[in-house]
């Protein structure tokens, strides 16, 4: 059964990570949503703290083994921090991750090495189709064989740093079985809209991507012409995002926390009011169960195991329980909680776009 406490080595990478995240990206944050993005140096700093890269290979580019578990810790601390800042230092994972788990060798040695080493390079995933009814299974973009080249058509959204990124591994129907495909962004056919304007995660770039008559080699087609198994990538950005949202959580509860205890009515603090001190105790329960979820989930996909009820347990839940704990800490701080100095406004606007968030994250 998986351990309840971290190993050394995940407990060095999560106490780098949790110094980053308090020191840099939480005092950055609020000026990142503000302006639209995070300064390329802090970005950069978070890249050399080498989340991706412990979970490559050495002789991919990395200097690590994968482990979901891992991914999962990291995940929470970065989303701690600040959500957009997380997502956008990891997102060269949403490329590097499947190609590990799904891709060829020839894949693999052409992709990883020069999106690993050295300083940060954009990558990124095209999974969210810009409809109500989206299933993550049943794609509407369509990619179809011609002779040794696959042609894809369709409509994407969501895409973080779509303007930017080399590469966009893009997920497609081929044949009505959901598939990926490594799509340069220079490739005719790729047409990267305007920057969307979201609720949260304002600091991340995220852009509609539309795709008509993309023609793509064979060697495109992630895992060759046997593919893989859609549920495998499914299930690793699952764990991720309810990771991150476990992240987004605590730091919504503990703000809201010793907020509480500061914060004096009628002679007492009012973490003493009843009202306040359960929506407390809730909100912590609820966040170690969910937390619980989350690694149990992540040990299932680092065992191999059929991890598809764990990880969308661990994804429902988490996405529950964010937005309740959000909106609480707001609730506890009362018109403070409304005012943009303080993050709960933030943490909510953030959590409350997870339950469609599907490839923003992956482990």
């Amino acid at each position: 059964m998986y351990s309840f406490e971290p190993s050394e080595e995940q407990r060095m990478l999560i106490d780098a990570i949790h110094k980053f995240a308090a020191k840099d990206l939480r005092e950055a944050a609020h000026e990142a949503d503000e302006s639209g993005a995070f300064p390329e140096a802090l970005i950069g700093k978070g890249w050399e703290l080498g989340v991706v890269q412990a979970s490559i290979p050495e002789s991919l580019g990395g200097f690590g083994e994968h482990s979901a578990v891992t991914g999962v810790l990291a995940g929470e601390e970065l989303a701690w921090g600040d959500l957009a800042g997380a997502m956008h230092i990891l997102a060269p994972g949403l490329l590097a991750f499947p190609m590990l788990a799904a891709g060829t060798d020839e894949q693999k040695q052409k992709y990883l090495p020069p999106l690993l080493e050295g300083a940060y390079r954009a990558a990124t995933a095209a999974w969210v189709e810009p409809f109500f009814d989206f299933d993550p299974s049943e794609l509407r973009t369509t990619a179809r064989k011609e002779g040794d080249s696959y042609v894809i058509d369709g409509h994407k959204c969501f895409v973080p740093l779509a303007d930017r990124a080399e590469h966009l591994l893009v997920f497609a129907a081929l044949d009505g079985r959901t598939q990926a495909f490594i799509v340069p962004r220079t490739a005719a056919g790729v047409m990267v809209l305007e920057r969307e304007g979201n609720l949260g995660l304002r600091a991340l770039p995220t852009f509609e991507v539309k795709f008509e008559g993309c023609k793509l080699p064979a060697a495109a087609r992630l895992g060759g012409e046997a593919g893989f198994d859609p549920l495998l990538l499914l299930n690793a950005t699952r764990v991720a995002l309810a990771g991150m949202a476990v992240g987004v959580s605590r730091a919504a509860y503990e703000y809201a926390l010793n907020y509480a205890k500061d914060r004096v009515q009628f002679g007492v603090p009012i973490a003493q009011k009843q009202a306040v001190a359960f929506m407390l105790a809730e909100m912590a329960t609820e966040i170690e169960a969910t937390r619980m979820l989350v690694w149990e989930a992540a040990w299932t996909l680092d065992k191999g195991l059929e991890a598809t009820y764990a990880a969308a347990l661990a994804k429902t839940g988490a996405d529950d329980i964010t937005m309740m704990v959000t909106d609480r800490a707001v609730q506890i701080l009362g018109g403070h909680g409304y005012i943009r100095e303080h993050p709960v406004e933030l943490w909510m606007r953030n959590g409350r776009g997870f339950p469609m968030f599907t490839g923003l994250a992956m482990v």
